[in-house]
């Protein structure tokens, strides 16, 4: 479908501001990189742009804009490789803590990506027998139903979040199963847990 003047801008420049940074601008960095005055009217763009197949978005997330494989194909480059991820917070690895918002990103040379994936720092040691330690990084992908013995993000009753393996018990409940012997379990009914995510990889870092 023809675009506008504008809206070739604005795709443009996603297109290439995620080519060099591996992410999605915010609204007011669009704005800001094509001179355009309203955040509504970058809102505006990207929806269009959306409706006529040229990119998609995340829900209510500015930083989540992917650009269309066939329109990376009219400008002869293939799909965009995340090389960062959304440094969203910490985890717990003990008992649930409550989730932080965080503006850093973290570099992933070696994984590739996409809008649902982040990234999270996890605190404590419920999860060292399956060699996830205090401080490792850990990589999730944004996922709302998992099976049973995944590693996940959960929010527990609303308002904290738990790195935990994940299994459905009988009356309804679920089990948040940590991977330390001293530690138990946590158990919850089913409605008061929302899966977020399932573990993709680990990170450490051993040396500043």
């Amino acid at each position: 479908m023809a675009l506008t003047r504008r809206q070739k801008e604005v795709v443009d420049y996603l297109a290439d501001f995620i080519e060099r940074k591996g992410y999605s601008p915010s609204y007011e960095e669009i704005a800001e990189g094509i001179d355009l005055n309203s955040i509504a009217t970058v809102h505006k763009h990207i929806s269009a742009l959306e409706a006529k197949g040229y990119l998609k978005r995340g829900f209510n997330q500015s930083r989540s804009v992917e650009i269309s494989e066939s329109y990376l194909a009219e400008r002869g480059r293939g799909p965009v490789a995340a090389e960062s991820v959304p440094l969203l917070g910490r985890i717990a690895a003990g008992r649930p803590v409550e989730q932080m918002a965080q503006g850093e990103a973290l570099q992933f040379s070696d994984f590739r990506g996409n809008a649902s994936t982040y990234a999270l720092q996890v605190r404590g040691e419920s999860m060292i027998d399956d060699h996830i330690c205090d401080g490792d990084f850990v990589l999730i992908e944004k996922a709302d139903s998992v099976r049973d013995g995944e590693i996940v993000v959960a929010l527990v009753e609303g308002h904290e979040t738990t790195l935990k393996r994940f299994y459905r018990e009988a009356g309804g409940m679920i089990r948040l199963q940590p991977a330390n012997a001293t530690m138990e379990p946590i158990l919850v009914p089913a409605p008061a847990v929302e899966v977020q995510g399932r573990l993709i990889a680990v990170m450490r870092k051993y040396r500043n």
